[in-house]
């Protein structure tokens, strides 16, 4: 299983990306499955009306709550306060309480990849970031 980070998704849906060409044949070509959260989609969603592109928040929307593109992952309370341990100790080090989010997921279900373009994961320690 691989983890799916917002960056990752980002330039996955948004063809004019830059990353967009290097993630699309990524996960085309990937056969293990793949997984995210909803505080990603959170974000997922937030930046693409932030960048002017509604609509295409709408049809991403609908394809990770049917989970089409990925498996969803929705966070206990139990998940969301380690996260926050954890963002106390590096937010310093510019973690948003989404990778904190996102490094819970990954120590809980044992994750060993991760397809991010955020800097952050690569200080995760335990995870190796593609694509």
């Amino acid at each position: 299983m691989i983890f799916v980070d917002t960056g990752a998704l980002f330039a996955l849906v948004v063809a004019t990306e830059t990353d967009h060409d290097d993630v699309q044949a990524w996960y085309d070509a990937n056969e293990e499955s793949f997984v995210t959260t909803d505080y990603c989609v959170d974000e997922l969603l937030t930046l693409l009306v932030a960048r002017n592109r509604p609509a295409l928040a709408v049809a991403t929307g609908r394809k990770m709550f049917n989970e089409s593109l990925c498996q969803l992952h929705f966070l206990t309370p139990d998940q969301i306060r380690r996260a926050w341990v954890i963002f106390q100790s590096q937010y310093r080090q510019g973690w948003s309480f989404t990778d904190c989010t996102s490094k819970m997921v990954i120590d809980d279900l044992e994750i060993h990849a991760a397809a991010a373009l955020d800097v952050h994961f690569l200080q995760f320690g335990n995870v190796k970031v593609v694509p």
